[in-house]
């Protein structure tokens, strides 16, 4: 099924081509744990290795690993950006996962060096929250899928084994067709574009950036956590008057975790995204809740609101 199939159907530009998908990962393979925004304890990166030797994976870290600055980073931005340069640079490294978020990635990411990067070749990059950004950076200038997925640390990746597998099926395959979405419609339709997006505070916070969130023919996924609705509503404001959500083709929205009275967040919701003119629609088990699916940001995607789905082409080959 594509877009068009029925009034009220939206679609992404023809013109985007199709991002490369990272190779699978398998058993035996290295994978590197970052830590490019706050600081990571050591019980965090224990929690960590266990969960990727569990499913057959050697984790490698440096002692930055643990480093901490000013209390909210993990380490200076020269530690942090040479750590993670260092992690996609090292040969036997498949996939960059991010421990933790926090805050810092905005510091680092303009000094990026894409031309390094991308010569090293497609490799896994996971994290959600302020990596956010790297998702933009990355994703965007590597012409990447990345993976808006729970860290390695986060504790419903260890107590919910639905969060558990729909990870491991995203780093290891097959990736999943579809996301049912079990929330409200708040506006109905059917749009194909890429996804993209991620926290929503930190993409209004990029905006007027390099990594300011391409939107125009895509399908913009939004979550947050610990956000009141009044600054929720600031957020989606800022997005609106500079252009960015009126050039989505669909709009899904994620869990917005402790953000307030519930029925508060609805209304800021519908009232800022209602008014768009392309399809909306909550409920995809993504962010901070105590379910984390694992969704693919620059994959092709179909928005539909009466099968309350996002479906993707499927992905099953493995090339590692």
């Amino acid at each position: 099924m594509t877009a068009g199939t029925r009034p009220g159907a939206t679609t992404g530009s023809p013109l985007e081509p199709d991002r490369t998908r990272p190779p699978f990962l398998r058993r035996g393979d290295t994978v590197a744990l970052v830590a490019p925004a706050g600081p990571v304890d050591d019980r965090e990166t224990a929690m960590a290795r266990a969960l990727l030797e569990s499913w057959g994976l050697r984790s490698r870290t440096t002692p930055r690993l643990s480093a901490t600055y000013r209390g909210y980073l993990a380490g200076s931005d020269e530690t942090r950006l040479a750590d993670f340069t260092e992690a996609w640079l090292d040969p036997a490294v498949r996939a960059v996962l991010c421990v933790r978020g926090g805050y810092g990635t905005q510091r680092i990411a303009d000094r990026l060096d894409h031309r390094r990067l991308a010569a090293a070749g497609p490799k896994l990059l996971l994290g959600s929250s302020d990596i956010t950004c790297l998702h933009q950076a990355l994703g965007e200038a590597l012409g990447l899928v990345t993976l808006h997925a729970p860290m390695p640390s986060c504790r419903p990746l260890h107590d919910d084994e639905v969060t558990a597998k729909a990870l491991h099926a995203a780093l290891f395959g097959p990736s999943p067709g579809s996301f049912a979405l079990d929330g409200p419609v708040l506006v109905p339709g059917c749009a194909e574009g890429a996804l993209t997006g991620g926290n929503l505070t930190v993409l209004a916070s990029s905006l007027g950036t390099a990594t300011a969130p391409a939107t125009e023919g895509r399908i913009l996924l939004l979550e947050d956590v610990g956000e009141e609705p009044y600054r929720l509503d600031r957020s989606l404001t800022q997005l609106r008057r500079a252009g960015v959500l009126r050039r989505a083709a669909g709009v899904v929205l994620g869990d917005f975790t402790d953000c307030g009275p519930p029925g508060q967040v609805d209304a800021v919701l519908r009232e800022r995204l209602s008014d768009l003119g392309v399809p909306v629609a909550a409920g995809l088990l993504t962010g901070h809740g105590p379910r984390q699916l694992t969704v693919p940001l620059g994959a092709r995607a179909v928005l539909d609101t009466d099968l309350r789905r996002v479906t993707l082409p499927p992905y099953e080959r493995n090339t590692a």
